[in-house]
């Protein structure tokens, strides 16, 4: 274990302690890494890769930031945003463990257009921009993976951009649940990401008061239960039913 400084395209973690875990021993299969690892023994893409701590609440992309590499999550959860009018956050997403953040602006564009929060504490492997870029060259494998990668989000974003677009606010909180759920399961019956009525308008395109609303309803309909920030959803088949229309599982 070292403390060294690393480049990082955010200019915010400058120095952390180092404890590399080995792509051999990580345990997130569907990292696109750990999927091709075989082909990548001895490369400079896993022998100079780096392992960085963030603290819950750090922030470790900023927008319009130099895109000098791309994080994956080894372990934690991280939400991602975007700046909107009048400095509005839009959530974009929340990753868990084994995804990959920045990709958006990876070899397309020289800036981030999103920025990225530690939810909890969290580690990432941060491999350089240099280093992807030799690798999709020459592998096959893994530039067709990455091919696939970027079709599937592309089909999940377009699907998410149409289906909101025809929901009322009621079905975009229920929607923002079951996402939820579906991505980062229950905890003793609470979904196991607790967020502010904030960070829940913030995914949904609403407001912060229109999200109480919601969730005053759904809790006298006897839906949902909530303890502060911890949610938990009573009837999961009820709300299915309601945005069944939408398709909600195209977004996991």
């Amino acid at each position: 274990m070292q403390t060294r400084t690393i480049h990082t395209p955010t200019n915010i973690i400058r120095k952390r302690v180092i404890d590399n875990t080995s792509c051999f021993s990580c345990e997130n299969s569907s990292c696109l890494i750990k999927k091709n690892l075989l082909a990548f023994d001895g490369s400079k893409l896993i022998t100079e890769k780096n392992n960085l701590r963030c603290k819950k609440g750090q922030q470790f992309i900023m927008e319009g930031a130099p895109v000098n590499g791309l994080f994956f999550v080894l372990k934690g959860k991280v939400k991602v945003f975007r700046t909107g009018i009048n400095g509005r956050e839009q959530i974009v997403r929340f990753a868990k463990e084994g995804e990959i953040i920045g990709h958006r602006g990876f070899g397309t564009e020289e800036h981030y257009s999103i920025g990225a929060i530690a939810l909890e504490d969290t580690r990432l492997c941060y491999f350089s921009k240099q280093n992807l870029q030799e690798a999709l060259l020459s592998n096959p494998r893994f530039a067709y993976d990455f091919m696939l990668f970027y079709a599937n989000e592309l089909n999940r974003s377009e699907s998410k951009v149409k289906t909101i677009s025809q929901m009322t606010v009621r079905e975009r909180v229920v929607d923002t649940l079951l996402y939820i759920l579906r991505k980062f399961g229950n905890v003793k019956g609470f979904l196991n990401l607790p967020l502010s009525r904030k960070e829940y308008a913030d995914y949904a395109g609403t407001t912060e008061e229109q999200v109480i609303r919601v969730f005053s309803t759904l809790k006298r309909e006897k839906l949902i239960t909530a303890n502060g920030r911890r949610i938990a959803i009573v009837d999961v088949q009820a709300l299915k039913n309601e945005i069944s229309e939408h398709h909600f599982y195209l977004d996991s």
